[in-house]
């Protein structure tokens, strides 16, 4: 059987992404998010045999190598355990499973220095040496942290409209949008599963009211807070460019580049996903002599 296939992922707590590598074809599936400290090894393993073998076009045996990037796997036990559920289902594979922000920062700064920044539904940055993460300001999750996250901005709008904050212009917007109330988010929020995901979702409300004052207050002052508590944290970002991928990242990356040039730091690559960035990081170490 030909193992020449690599398998790369980015996942992350909403949706995972897939990529299926060869020397001169590449095809994408999609599937959920994978998050080991919400799924089930049962649960990832359908997921698996489910969602992702069916649709890849190459069968399971053919994956000579798999390159897992993870929310969660900060926690070696979550690594060990992603590593053996893929080692399972892509039998004969070699298996390489790591942090979520190392495939970030691989994607972003290839072989280079510099500061490597998520900016998703949740949020984490790190300086990369050119080879591995040397240091990281760790994100306390969203409920304490996720400073400048989809979840975080989410829950500053929401705090808005429950505050009653908001102007008559912005709440009946909101209204329209999302036709809900305080005991379905309070229900939605503390007593549902993906809590992070619901208020994540509501950034997009964010995207489509640019320019009212007390939008761009709440997306800039959600940044700032990343910027401040985590990039500031980093000698190394007055040396070094500041790069960013995520949907929160691509979409305000105007506000980025902005508290870049306020905090006299060098903006770098800004993507809206990781995975573009790991194909050439990929392809350009199999081709390393």
């Amino acid at each position: 059987m030909n193992t020449s296939w690599q398998l790369i992922a980015d996942s992350g707590a909403t949706k995972t992404t897939w990529c299926i590598l060869s020397a001169d074809r590449k095809k994408m599936v999609r599937t959920q998010g994978i998050s080991p400290y919400f799924l089930s090894r049962e649960q990832i393993r359908h997921l698996l045999e489910k969602e992702l073998i069916p649709k890849m076009g190459v069968p399971a045996a053919s994956i000579g190598k798999v390159y897992y990037y993870g929310t969660g796997l900060g926690d070696p036990h979550n690594r060990r355990l992603l590593k053996s559920i893929l080692q399972a289902a892509f039998p004969g594979s070699d298996v390489f499973t790591d942090h979520d922000l190392m495939g970030a920062a691989r994607a972003l700064c290839g072989r280079e220095k510099g500061i490597a920044c998520i900016l998703g539904t949740g949020s984490n940055s790190c300086y990369y040496n050119g080879r591995k993460i040397a240091a990281n300001n760790p994100g306390l999750g969203f409920i304490l942290g996720d400073e400048g996250s989809g979840a975080f901005l989410g829950k500053k709008l929401v705090q808005y409209y429950l505050y009653h904050t908001f102007d008559a212009e912005l709440a009946q917007a909101f209204d329209l949008q999302y036709q809900t109330d305080k005991n379905e988010i309070l229900d939605k929020v503390y007593h549902q599963p993906y809590p992070n995901r619901y208020l994540a979702a509501f950034s997009r409300f964010l995207s489509l009211h640019r320019g009212h004052f007390m939008i761009e207050n709440i997306i800039e002052d959600g940044l700032n807070e990343f910027f401040f508590h985590h990039i500031c944290k980093y000698a190394e970002s007055w040396k070094y460019p500041i790069h960013f991928t995520g949907g929160v990242a691509w979409a305000f990356r105007d506000v980025v580049r902005g508290l870049c040039r306020t905090y006299e730091l060098q903006a770098g690559t800004i993507l809206k996903a990781p995975m573009e960035g790991l194909v050439a990081f990929h392809r350009a170490e199999t081709e390393r002599p």
